[in-house]
């Protein structure tokens, strides 16, 4: 039977003044371990139904069904290490670094999804969406509004940086974000470029070096190479279909 303390200790963590002032009366009740548990279990359960729909990671597949053996290079040790969540606890970015098609988003949206799964709160968004919403704001008080906002969740997933150019505009406002949050939370950030092309990403932006010292101070840093995953299957549907082909004609 669980014992009247560690119970008022609960109640008092779930905020249930009306039972915690009138203790001495309920503290032996049979009911009042029941209603404590199901507060817990449904506050949780709304807490990672509101943390879920916050993060915009949507779908993916899960790393269950990740094809280790197709990227030439791929330290699978280091991503299962990410998967832990210990680099949060230290304020640790994390970078994933190689060409499109080798799985950098599905690594990165399983770490998301693992965070929240955990308790933690995750933004998952894209270089372009983060960036063209902050250079959109026209006013001083609305973009430092948006900026407590991507600089509030404990992990901050920022994919397909690299993908396109911005002005230097763009990177002094990825440069701000990225310092607010440095050694404070930690960011996540998917790239196509190594980081001696970031200069093409944000050509003539000055903050460019600092931005990328900032990133790596405290970071893992996994690169990932090989051919795209995306165009290998688009090779194996076309000859697929070219063999269904052949067969439809071929005489019975």
């Amino acid at each position: 039977m669980t014992t009247p303390e560690p119970l008022l200790a609960r109640a008092r963590a779930l905020q249930l003044h009306g039972v915690v002032s009138h203790w001495t009366e309920c503290a032996q009740a049979p009911w009042i371990a029941p209603l404590i548990e199901w507060e817990e279990t449904e506050r949780a359960r709304r807490s990672l139904e509101r943390r879920a729909r916050c993060a915009h990671i949507g779908r993916f597949k899960p790393l269950a069904d990740f094809d280790w053996r197709w990227p030439e290079q791929c330290d699978q040790a280091a991503i299962a290490e990410l998967m832990t969540l210990g680099f949060l606890e230290t304020a640790t970015n994390a970078l994933l670094v190689g060409p499109s098609g080798l799985g950098k988003t599905t690594i990165a949206q399983n770490i998301a999804h693992q965070a929240v799964l955990r308790g933690h709160t995750v933004l998952f968004t894209t270089a372009g969406q983060l960036l063209g919403e902050l250079a959109a704001l026209d006013s001083d008080s609305a973009l430092r509004r948006r900026l407590r906002h991507y600089a509030s969740p404990t992990l901050l997933v920022i994919d397909e940086v690299g993908y396109l150019s911005y002005s230097n505009r763009h990177a002094d406002l990825l440069f701000e974000l990225i310092s607010r949050r440095h050694e404070k939370k930690s960011t996540l950030i998917t790239t196509n470029k190594s980081f001696a092309e970031w200069s093409e990403v944000f050509p003539n932006a000055a903050c460019v070096v600092a931005l990328i010292d900032r990133l790596v101070h405290h970071a893992e840093i996994i690169a990932l190479k090989g051919p795209s995953w995306r165009h290998k299957e688009a090779q194996e549907r076309a000859a697929t279909n070219a063999r269904k082909r052949k067969s439809a004609r071929s005489p019975a």
